[in-house]
C-alpha cells in the first residue's frame, strides 16, 4: 500500500531527488572524488563500508532535509545500513522528511541495436518484499541507449515497463529510467524515439497505475512535456548524466515541471578531509543550487 503523504510529497512538493545510489561499478570513482583513493581500502567489504560513512555523512549533515530533498534513492547495501542508530529509510522519512527510493537493477548488459538493456533480476521479488518491510516508497531501475536504434529504444522501453509491473505489485512506485548517452551521436533522434515509447507504454497502464520517469535533460527545451502532463506519471525527474553541477544545472531550468536526480553532480565539492562545517556548508550549497534548477524555471 502506497503511502498517501509519501505520495503527496513526491508528485507536489518542491525540491528534487538525492541519487545516493552509487552501486559496485560507480563507487570506486565516487570515492576517488571524494578524496579517498583505490590504495586507502582493500577489497569490497571495506569499500562500501567507506561509501556507507560517505552517505551517512550526506544523510545526517543539517543542510540535507525534507525542505529542499524531497527524496532519496538508495543502494541496497545503504537501505540495510543505518544512521544514527536507525535503518537509513526510517531515519530518512522520519528524521528528515525524504522519501526513501531503492535502486534494484544489478547493472547492464552488453551493448546491443545501440542500447544496454539490464541484467535478468532473478530475486527481484524478495529485494522487494524486503524493501517494503523497511519502508521503502519506490524503486528505480537504469538502462541506457546509446544510438537512435528504432528496435533497441523499444526492447529498453519494454524491459523497464515488465519490470516495472512486477513493482508495483508489491505496491512500491517505479522510476523509470532508460538514460539517453550525453555523448550519442544521435542525442536528440533518440530522444524523440523514447518519448513515442515511453508514451505508448504508459497509454496501455491500467487506470489508476502510477509511475515515475527518471531522463536524460533533453536536447530541446521541455521535449518530454507531454510526459510529464501525462495520468500516469507522477513526477518527471532528471539524471545529471556526466555533466558538470553548473552545466546540468542550467540545462534542468529550461525544462519546465521537471526536477532533479543528481548523483555525481550532487557530491562534486565534497571532501573526505573537510570539516563537518565545511562538508554541510558546501552540501547546502549544491542543494540550494540543484533546488533552484528544479523549482524557478527560465
Amino acid at each position: 500500500m502506497v503511502d498517501a503523504k509519501q505520495m503527496s510529497q513526491m508528485a507536489e512538493k518542491k525540491g528534487f531527488i538525492a541519487a545516493l545510489d552509487q552501486s559496485g561499478g560507480s563507487t570506486p570513482g565516487a570515492l576517488r572524488l571524494y578524496g579517498i583513493a583505490d590504495s586507502d581500502y582493500s577489497g569490497d567489504e571495506e569499500m562500501f563500508r567507506l561509501m556507507h560513512e560517505m552517505r551517512v555523512r550526506i544523510m545526517t549533515a543539517p543542510n540535507f532535509s525534507g525542505d529542499k530533498v524531497i527524496a532519496a534513492i538508495l543502494f541496497e547495501k545503504t537501505m540495510d545500513g543505518e544512521a544514527q542508530g536507525k535503518p537509513v529509510p526510517t531515519y530518512l522519512w522520519e528524521d528528515r522528511g525524504v522519501v526513501p527510493f531503492l535502486k534494484v537493477d544489478k547493472g547492464l548488459e552488453a551493448e546491443a541495436n545501440g542500447v544496454q538493456l539490464m541484467k535478468p533480476m532473478p530475486d527481484l521479488d524478495t529485494l522487494l518484499a524486503r524493501a517494503v518491510k523497511k519502508g521503502i516508497f519506490g524503486t528505480k531501475m537504469r538502462s541506457v541507449i546509446a544510438n537512435a536504434d528504432k528496435t533497441g529504444i523499444a526492447a529498453i522501453v519494454k524491459q523497464q515497463f515488465e519490470v516495472g509491473r512486477q513493482i508495483l505489485g508489491h505496491g512500491l512506485i517505479p522510476i523509470i529510467e532508460p538514460e539517453v548517452s550525453i555523448k550519442s551521436p544521435t542525442k536528440q533522434e533518440a530522444e524523440a524515439i523514447l518519448r513515442d515509447e515511453i508514451t505508448k507504454e504508459l497509454d496501455g497502464l491500467p487506470e489508476g497505475t502510477k509511475v515515475m520517469l527518471k531522463l536524460t535533460i533533453p536536447t530541446v527545451p521541455d521535449f518530454y512535456k507531454p510526459l510529464i502532463d501525462h495520468k500516469a506519471v507522477v513526477r518527471v525527474v532528471a539524471l545529471s548524466g556526466g555533466y558538470s553541477l553548473a552545466d546540468a544545472c542550467e540545462k534542468l531550468s529550461h525544462n519546465h515541471g521537471m526536477i532533479a536526480s543528481f548523483s555525481r553532480a550532487l557530491t562534486e565539492g565534497l571532501r573526505v578531509s573537510m570539516s563537518d562545517g565545511e562538508f554541510d556548508a558546501d552540501l547546502g550549497r549544491t542543494i540550494g543550487q540543484i533546488y533552484t534548477a528544479s523549482v524557478d524555471k527560465v
